[in-house]
Parts: structure tokens; C-alpha cells; sequence
């Protein structure tokens, strides 16, 4: 029988220890991997392809919701929480199961039955509805984007948007540039453009959006366009398309 590989994610020693201990008496897991907090966990979820996950929610660096929208093949999921207002009311309704801390074995058990369950349909093809559904309801927050997943040289980081000087588009790519360095993620221009705060963030061309933190200076080109001159010296030109955008700026800046 092809085991269950199971990943512990939770920044506290002793649960991670107790989760173990109590799937050692189960054959039918294997723990592939036990991490401290979220950004390890995504790097682990990626090299080990786990088939269930014990999910802590607050963790440091990266919560239990920032793991669930970085990583692209999700797993099946119990969250362990001590904080049944997270529980409660939304896990229960689109996550596989929770764990309310303290648990004791008979509730853990009734977890890891569902789970079975669980992954025994998905090994049989049949889709994991409800965890979708989380999915969707995450990514579809209007809270704007805060950070972005960065894969590269076979390692995933995590770079804060506020620290983005301009972003350019390269076909189903965009280019983020950060300082001297530059970044390619799988993004299209329009799709990073609507998760982005329109107060910090401005579209001056189809293909270029701008930090306004970084503007220095406009200067009026041709045709009413302008050249955007960011603080390192970095020169962009507007297009007539987004002429609004700028002279909108214009306008708050007076």
C-alpha cells in the first residue's frame, strides 16, 4: 500500500512532537518533513509533495493562510490552531478538518480518518472541493497585494512589493526590478496590475507600472505624454493610453 506522505508545519517543538508521536502508531503515514514556520514550509511543501499537511495558523514570517497561497499543488490540509475564531467558522466550512489545541487522541484520530478518506478519493481522482474552494476565497480578497513568491535558482524567497522600483512585461511574464537586481515571475502585467494598490502603484504604459514612492521627477515629452525619471535615474516614457493615470498624479501633487 503506497504510504501517506504527511508534512508537520508548526512553530512550537512540542505540538510538532506530539503530531508525530501520534501518527508513529500508523503505518500507513510516513512524515516526510517537520518545519518551524511558513517560509519552510512552502520550500518543503515544494520538495517533498506532501499528501497531507498539519497547518498551523499563526506562525512567523509567513502565517498558515500566506502558505496556502504560495504554494501551487495543495495538498490535503488539517489545520492546527489554538484560536477557534480561525477554526471554527472558516475552516470548518472549506478545510478538509482542524485541530483545536489541546486535542487528545480520539479527536486526532477522527482527523486522521477523515483524511484518509480524503486522500483515497483524490488518489481516485475525485477533486478536493471544499479546499478549493479556500483557495478561491483567498485569492479573491481585495486586500492588496503585499508580497510575492519568487522562484529562482532553485529556491523560493519572498519579496515585499513596497520594495519593487518598477515592474515591466516580457510576454506571460513580468520583470520586477528591484534596485540593481531584476526578477522573473509568472504574471501577466494585467493580472499583477489588478492586485496592486492603486495608491502606490501607477500604470504609465501597456507595458510598464511604476512605484510612485520611486518617481523623482515628469518631465513633458511629445504629444502630451511624459518621461518618468525614477530616483536612481531610471527613464520611462508614458504612453497616451494612460495619459490620465499621470495627469491624475499631476493633480494630487498640486
Amino acid at each position: 500500500m503506497e504510504k501517506i506522505r504527511t508534512l508537520i508545519v508548526d512553530d512550537e517543538p512540542l505540538a510538532r512532537e506530539r503530531i508525530a508521536d501520534l501518527l508513529d502508531g500508523d503505518a500507513e503515514f510516513e512524515i516526510v518533513g517537520e518545519c518551524g514556520d511558513g517560509l519552510a514550509a512552502v520550500a518543503a511543501i515544494e520538495a517533498h509533495k506532501p499528501d497531507l499537511l498539519f497547518l498551523d495558523v499563526q506562525m512567523p514570517e509567513l502565517d498558515g493562510f500566506g502558505v496556502l497561497e504560495a504554494i501551487e499543488e495543495t495538498p490535503v490540509i488539517i489545520f492546527v490552531t489554538a484560536y477557534d475564531q480561525y477554526a471554527l467558522r472558516a475552516f470548518e466550512v472549506h478545510a478538509l478538518d482542524y485541530l483545536l489545541k489541546p486535542f487528545d487522541r480520539e479527536r486526532f484520530d477522527k482527523a486522521l480518518q477523515r483524511a484518509k478518506r480524503q486522500i483515497a478519493r483524490e488518489r481516485a481522482g475525485t477533486v478536493n472541493q471544499e479546499l478549493v474552494a479556500l483557495l478561491a476565497d483567498l485569492k479573491s480578497r481585495p486586500k492588496p497585494l503585499e508580497r510575492l513568491v519568487i522562484k529562482a535558482g532553485g529556491r523560493v524567497f519572498f519579496l515585499r512589493v513596497d520594495e519593487i522600483d518598477w515592474i515591466e512585461a516580457a510576454a506571460n511574464y513580468v520583470k520586477l526590478h528591484v534596485g540593481k537586481d531584476s526578477h522573473l515571475l509568472r504574471e501577466t502585467i494585467n493580472g499583477l496590475a489588478a492586485k496592486l494598490d492603486p495608491d502606490k502603484f501607477l500604470r504609465i504604459h501597456r507595458s510598464i507600472i511604476v512605484n510612485l514612492e520611486r518617481v523623482k521627477e515628469l518631465q513633458p515629452w511629445f504629444h502630451g505624454d511624459y518621461v518618468v525619471i525614477l530616483q536612481d535615474g531610471t527613464q520611462l516614457t508614458s504612453s497616451r493610453n494612460y495619459r490620465e493615470h499621470l495627469r491624475k498624479l499631476l493633480g494630487k501633487s498640486a
